[in-house]
């Protein structure tokens, strides 16, 4: 069953929480580094094929979904070791922008909203990241999961971010790729949650059946003057 049809209103939100990878970011970077390169190097340090090493490395990741561990670079580091930060460096040619994210930033500068970058990605991703796309200017608050020990899918998570940031939860809005931290989120009280279903430039876009669905941030942009949208109406 397909979400209800959403009415934004943007007179009632304040505040704009934003997740990176795969909902501003392509993750075609962060799936091409762990899925491709991560196993390349790892085959040509220890040995064996590129094959056999993505079975054994896919297995680790799997183990640590949703756990802080899933993005730590130095825990990567240790387990595989590997200098995961370098080899992102070799890879960080993919790191790209989604199209019209920079327009939806800009419009909530200028209409006063409070956008704050709210990531699972360890700090040295995040420093990559911001070097290489240079969008953190456009954020009043930069926060990792890994600076409140929390992972997003933890219902905790969302509380725990007040302590950092202070939001009214209905009079918030979250966009994220994944489902889980959507459900969290809900769970916590936030109101306005939007699925980006196009995460990778490579990849088909997921479609939620529990969440408003866009693809691109142009689709929360109002186009005849107004600051009212309205989303999942076919």
């Amino acid at each position: 069953m397909a979400p209800a049809p959403l009415t934004i209103d943007w007179n009632q939100i304040d505040t704009i929480l934003l997740d990176m990878d795969g909902t501003l970011l392509d993750r075609h970077f962060d799936d091409h580094f762990w899925l491709e390169h991560v196993p390349m190097r790892w085959a040509q340090k220890h040995g064996g094929s590129i094959e056999e090493a993505k079975e054994r490395l896919y297995r680790m990741f799997r183990s640590q979904e949703n756990t802080l561990n899933w993005t730590d670079l130095d825990y990567w580091s240790a387990q595989l070791g590997l200098e995961i930060p370098v080899l992102k460096e070799e890879v960080r040619h993919l790191i790209a922008v989604h199209p019209f994210v920079i327009e939806f930033l800009l419009f909530l500068r200028q209409h006063g909203k409070a956008v704050h970058l709210v990531t699972n990605a360890h700090g040295k991703t995040l420093d990559l990241k911001l070097r290489r796309t240079s969008i953190g200017p456009y954020f009043d608050g930069i926060i990792s999961a890994h600076d409140l020990g929390l992972p997003k899918e933890d219902p905790a998570f969302w509380g725990k971010l007040q302590e950092r940031i202070s939001y009214r939860a209905e009079r918030t809005m979250l966009g994220e790729d994944s489902e889980t931290n959507l459900e969290t989120a809900r769970l916590f009280g936030i109101t306005y949650l939007i699925h980006v279903g196009r995460f990778s430039s490579t990849a088909t876009p997921a479609v939620s059946e529990r969440f408003t669905n866009i693809r691109y941030f142009s689709e929360l942009l109002p186009r005849d003057g107004s600051l009212t949208v309205c989303l999942g109406q076919g």
